[in-house]
């Protein structure tokens, strides 16, 4: 082991199964192992490869799906049938495939690391951008045109005398974050097309979220919700550690539905990592390493990607099972001491930056982490270590999910602290009324929460008629606008423009109730209203017809005016 390094990738024993050096102590290296270890003992070989834990970034990824350290379960399949065979070595990209790479510099140009030097069609969705790898520039002194596969020269840039060949394929260390120019403030905002989030509770593009709740209360549903229909261009999911049957839905899923955007299947911006339950423990730990490398990867092209990880508490729990049996001093609940420093390191790795590179282009990686703790106990060392780094906090709740409200989050627990960034967007872009709206809609529920206590206690009869107003409205905000079913393909994805629509009816719904009350008329006139309705059915209107929901509002005036 002489001239190894920490975080060196190895191969364990006679069927060379891959390990990675994470403790050096004198002359022993501890290496933790990414694949099943039985019938390992003492005397075996063990083969360096002097290269740390790292992934290969190229065109083919777009469409993939991985397991923790970056072996693409479609050919593990191939080789080995339904469980993964110990051992099998595969590259993580297809060498034999080819691509038609159409350059965009030429010959006697100065290129820099970053710089795009030319274009490949992965999908109908993305165009794959090839970039000068790290730490090379110079001149072109040749560039190629045509089908070739990533692994043959494409570019060859000359500095000083020295020539360096590219090609497709670059490779990078996980555990590294991707260099870039500099780092800028987030100004615009990641659309998810889920009402209480855009709504209430938005996220940023470049932004940190975080999605802690019990078991059952909805995390991984909200978790695809979102990787199907943010306006990102591209989408990294990571199940680490989660079950089978989850990841299983997801495959089965994306192919079938449509970006919103572009009508072509979600699968086409789309890369999944998938570390489920019963995969090696070594390899979940590496898996949110090997997800944000790629994420990181198209945001240097100048794309917008949002990485979901579902969940950072099996990574955490990866982290404590292999810290006890290197023996470090552990932390709060077993966690090692190293935990908080770990999940901010991650996190952090998130943002809207400058690329590296001549031409100024901007990308962007919103980091959504899912957090499982144990009886949803939100004082649990992993949910604090990551509510002290993330910026929003959608606070999820079973009893919401028993009674059948989803997504169930909390309207109350929840908060953003990009609500500032997001209602300037929101105002240039949508409608400058809708922050107004939405604060009126926030103070209506919130009131409700506080007028609770007494119906419990002596009944809704003896409130006074605005109180009754309130519990009404908030009523149809909670029902008809936070409440959303992702089975219907109407109600699953809500454009912001018809988030505003909604919520504009329904203010002014309560608006003119409370202008009748106001001038003393009884609430029992109003109590029952068919008008109710057709707000209840403003959110399965199609997009294309969402001007129809200003005729409600008509609809509303020729009722009260009925009324009284």
């Amino acid at each position: 082991m002489s001239g190894s390094r920490m975080y060196d990738v190895v191969r364990v024993g006679e069927k060379k199964l891959v390990g990675e050096i994470i403790e050096l102590r004198g002359d022993t290296a501890s290496i933790q192992v990414y694949e099943e270890t039985a019938g390992i003992g003492p005397g075996e070989e063990i083969y360096c490869t002097d290269m740390p834990l790292s992934v290969e970034l190229g065109p083919g990824i777009v469409e993939s799906i991985f397991d923790g350290i970056q072996r693409p379960l479609d050919k593990l399949f191939e080789m080995s049938g339904n469980y993964i065979a110990r051992g099998v070595d595969v590259h993580a990209l297809d060498r034999e495939k080819k691509w038609d790479f159409k350059p965009v510099v030429k010959k006697g140009d100065e290129v820099l690391s970053g710089d795009i030097i030319g274009v490949v069609d992965e999908t109908k969705l993305v165009e794959h951008r090839i970039m000068v790898p790290h730490k090379v520039s110079g001149r072109v002194k040749e560039i190629k045109k045509g089908l070739f596969n990533i692994t043959d020269i494409i570019c060859v840039v000359e500095n000083e005398g020295k020539e360096k060949e590219i090609a497709m394929l670059q490779v990078w260390p996980v555990r590294i974050p991707r260099p870039y120019l500099k780092r800028l403030p987030p100004q615009h905002m990641l659309t998810t097309g889920q009402r209480i989030i855009d709504t209430f509770f938005p996220v940023a593009k470049g932004g940190t979220a975080c999605i802690p709740g019990p078991f059952g209360s909805g995390k991984t549903v909200v978790q695809h919700q979102l990787a199907k229909w943010s306006d990102a261009d591209i989408i990294v999911y990571i199940g680490c550690g989660e079950r089978g049957n989850e990841m299983a839905d997801v495959l089965l899923e994306f192919p079938e539905l449509k970006d919103p955007q572009t009508g072509e299947p979600l699968m086409k911006r789309t890369v999944l990592i998938a570390n489920t339950s019963n995969m090696p423990v070594a390899a979940r730990e590496a898996s949110v390493y090997t997800g944000i490398t790629i994420a990181e990867y198209f945001r240097d092209m100048g794309c917008s990607v949002a990485l979901m990880a579902d969940s950072t508490s099996r990574w955490a729990e990866a982290m404590r099972e292999i810290s006890g049996r290197l023996e470090e001093m552990p932390g709060e609940e077993g966690y090692p001491a190293y935990l908080s420093s770990k999940v901010s390191a991650f996190y952090e790795r998130s943002g809207r930056v400058l690329c590296a590179g001549t031409e100024k282009r901007e990308g962007s990686l919103s980091i959504i982490g899912a957090v499982s703790p144990a009886g949803g106990d939100l004082s649990d060392p992993v949910v604090q270590a990551t509510l002290r780094v993330v910026k929003v906090f959608w606070s999820l709740e079973d009893k919401l999910a028993y009674q059948r409200h989803f997504p169930a989050i909390n309207w109350l627990g929840s908060y953003s602290l990009y609500d500032e960034v997001i209602n300037d967007f929101i105002e240039k872009n949508v409608n400058e009324s809708f922050p107004a709206l939405k604060k009126e809609a926030m103070k209506i529920l919130k009131k409700e929460d506080e007028l609770e206590e007494i119906v419990r206690l002596i009944g809704v009869e003896s409130l006074s008629g605005m109180d009754r107003l309130v519990m009404k409205t908030s009523r149809i905000i909670r029902e008809d606008f936070l409440h959303q079913n992702a089975f219907d393909e109407k109600d699953t994805y809500t454009t912001i423009k018809k988030q505003f629509l909604m919520l504009d009816l329904i203010i002014y719904y309560h608006r003119k109730l409370k202008q009748k009350i106001g001038s003393g008329i009884s609430f029992s006139s109003f109590e029952s209203m068919d008008v109710e309705e057709d707000i209840s059915r403003a959110k399965f209107i199609p997009e294309d017809q969402i001007d129809s929901i200003g005729d409600i509002k008509e609809k509303i005036n020729l009722e009260l005016q009925d009324k009284t």
